[in-house]
């Protein structure tokens, strides 16, 4: 009966959990309380041997990537009875120098069991420190290379927004973008054809204008002044000079004022050569500037830019907004030769005061028939009163395509490249901002490019350092867990065989 007892108690497993194994031992009496500073000479004496080593493998294996306890020096000895067996006396002692001091080693770590406190606290702190800090820097790293592909992809897309934001401007201006402001400056020379071709085009207006006509007359009665004059003028003449429109001859000669547009090597697309912002001068590059979506008119939003006076876009028209040198210089003999200078020596849709004269009256002859539609369809609908009843009537459809026709030609004047060029032509402010702002989308490429390029190198750089502690971490792994099993061996011996069991160890990693 005692027999199955004893046998009974062999077999009862010794559970210690790793957070108070080093207690355990002590109040065991397995090892002493101030164990740790017994261990130091210990440590320097290995830090010797390990000066004095024979080229082996398997020691070279046992040396890298682990700090070397007990377990280690007594694989080392076995190792040497190989490698210094030709030292070995005739009484089984090695002469060997090395194999004397690991066995010095061993025999001191055995003293008090030293050996066992040390690898308690090895293993406690591998698996409580070492490995998951290992495991936090390598999911450190692999979080930077996905943050970093992120970033990337974000720069790449925001370099695509740039370009095709740049191509689209320079569609729209119908240049290339390789020399911006120099391209700008060369389709100048295509406005006159350009707004020719609009002059000509406005013939179709002149249903529409009749119609606004006697709309005024019959309210209006012998009160009635002309409506749309220089609208009806460019209808019925097209886009001649001002000087023709205000003095009804066509002038001798023409002498407009010429162009002054410096032209810098150093502004053109392409960005800054030295990777720097845009010099804008002294002017404020807070505003942008708006496109347009194709029925903007290609206004400049110049946020707090002080806009030239040439360029009045305001809707008072009144003489004071035209320049001194517009009026034709009288001598003696009458016009002076009939010759027309300065702005006189525009024409009709290239000079700013009356190319707002007439998108205005564009806008009053749309608003007219947009009205007039109206009221056609409530005589339509209900019947009622209309004070333009008695007029005579044109059909719905027939309104519709006036109005179609009239949209079209304002569409047309107020295309944003036609804006832009003529902006470009009457301002160099604007024609430098405009530059800027087309640059400064190159210089945004060029920045984001760098900046994904960037986090493409982080990105390598953080998968190199995930690749080289990988390997580091494995093997401190399976370093811990045969350390683990060594320890709860050495327990085991302690207690006559019994299982140990070291609870929150390795098969929690």
């Amino acid at each position: 009966m005692l027999k199955v007892n004893t046998m009974d108690e062999s077999n009862i497993p010794i559970d210690i959990n790793i957070g108070k194994l080093q207690d355990w031992l002590v109040s065991r009496r397995h090892v002493s309380k101030e164990w740790q500073k017994n261990i130091i000479p210990i440590r320097e004496k290995i830090n010797n041997a390990i000066q004095d080593m024979p080229v082996h493998n398997d020691i070279a294996a046992l040396l890298s990537g682990s700090y070397i306890n007990f377990f280690h020096c007594q694989k080392i000895i076995e190792i040497l009875k190989e490698t210094e067996a030709d030292t070995k006396n005739l009484f089984g002692r090695y002469g060997s120098q090395r194999m004397k001091d690991w066995l010095d080693v061993v025999k001191n770590y055995e003293r008090d069991n030293l050996y066992l406190a040390e690898a308690a606290q090895m293993l406690a702190r591998n698996i409580s420190y070492e490995i998951p800090g290992l495991k936090r820097q390598i999911t450190k790293e692999e979080q930077i290379q996905v943050d970093c592909e992120k970033k990337k992809n974000d720069y790449l897309k925001s370099e695509g927004s740039a370009k095709t934001e740049f191509l689209n401007s320079c569609k729209q201006l119908g240049i290339k973008g390789d020399k911006i402001k120099q391209e700008l400056v060369e389709r100048l020379q295509e406005l006159p054809a350009i707004y020719d071709k609009i002059g000509s085009s406005l013939k179709p207006l002149r249903p529409s204008i009749d119609l606004y006509s006697a709309f005024t007359k019959y309210i209006l009665g012998d009160e009635a002044s002309e409506v749309l004059p220089l609208l009806q003028y460019v209808v019925e003449h097209g886009n001649t000079t001002v000087y023709e429109w205000m003095y009804g001859e066509a002038p001798l000669s023409v002498e407009p004022d010429p162009i002054h547009i410096e032209v810098n090597e150093e502004q053109q697309g392409g960005g800054d050569q030295e990777g720097g912002a845009i010099d804008f001068g002294g002017l404020d590059t807070s505003g942008e500037i708006d496109f347009g979506d194709g029925d903007a008119g290609g206004e400049i939003d110049w946020g707090t830019i002080d806009t030239v006076p040439e360029l009045d876009t305001s809707p008072d028209f009144g003489a004071e907004s035209l320049p001194d040198d517009s009026f034709i210089v009288v001598e003696e003999d009458g016009l002076g030769g009939g010759v027309a200078r300065g702005t006189e020596a525009l024409t009709l849709l290239d000079n700013p005061k009356t190319r707002n004269q007439l998108i205005d009256q564009l806008v009053e002859l749309e608003s007219f028939l947009k009205m007039r539609l109206h009221e056609t369809h409530i005589s339509n609908e209900s019947q009622s009163f209309s004070l333009i009843q008695q007029l005579p009537t044109e059909s719905s459809d027939a309104l519709a395509a006036m109005l179609a026709t009239v949209q079209d030609a304002s569409r047309a004047l107020l295309a944003p490249e036609i804006a832009h060029l003529h902006n470009v032509k009457h301002s160099n402010k604007y024609v430098d901002v405009l530059t800027a702002q087309l640059q400064q989308k190159l210089v945004m490429c060029d920045k984001m490019s760098s900046l994904a390029q960037r986090e493409s190198e982080r990105r390598l750089a953080a998968s190199e350092r995930a690749a080289e502690l990988r390997p580091l971490l494995t093997r401190l792994v399976e370093r811990t867990v045969e350390l683990q099993a060594n320890i709860e061996k050495e327990i085991s011996k302690k207690y006559k065989g019994r299982p140990v069991n070291i609870i929150g160890g390795v098969k929690f990693l």
